[in-house]
């Protein structure tokens, strides 16, 4: 695949340029706390249900809207507003007009390097969600594993 995060839009990539761009980080798929008044993001090492940790890719991921709820689907309309996004996720740092790092997949060539830059959700220890329990259960996990490293 050529260089075409370095002289396209995002707006002018094709799906698969697109999907492309997504590192397989999995720190969208952390759950985040955010405070109503503030603003303030607070991230967890609690992956979605659907997020494989190992390979940092969903499960379901043709049909993740619909089996969870408050998926967000990235888009160019959209980037403006999720402000959640990791300072290393790159569709922000190409709607921001930055390089992709080193360790990107399509910088470097070898989608391990995610891993062997810290990068991953798996490298750093994320956990999944709990299923079956009561969404109090839920935000006391949240709250128990908040982190201070997705970005």
């Amino acid at each position: 695949m050529d260089d075409f995060w370095r002289t396209k839009t995002l707006g002018e990539m094709t799906t698969s340029e697109w999907e492309h761009l997504c590192d397989g980080c999995g720190k969208c798929c952390l759950h985040k706390i955010i405070d109503a008044n503030s603003d303030e993001i607070t991230y967890t090492r609690v992956a979605c249900h659907r997020l494989d940790i190992k390979t940092g890719r969903c499960l379901d991921y043709g049909r993740r809207r619909r089996v969870v709820a408050d998926c967000v689907q990235i888009t160019t309309d959209a980037l403006d507003e999720l402000k959640w996004l990791p300072a290393t996720c790159a569709y922000r740092l190409l709607w921001e007009g930055k390089e992709l790092p080193w360790w990107h997949p399509l910088v470097s060539g070898n989608r391990r390097t995610v891993d062997e830059a810290g990068q991953s959700v798996g490298s750093r220890g994320a956990i999944p969600e709990l299923r079956r329990a009561s969404d109090r259960a839920r935000l006391a996990q949240m709250v128990e594993h908040i982190v201070d490293w997705p970005d």
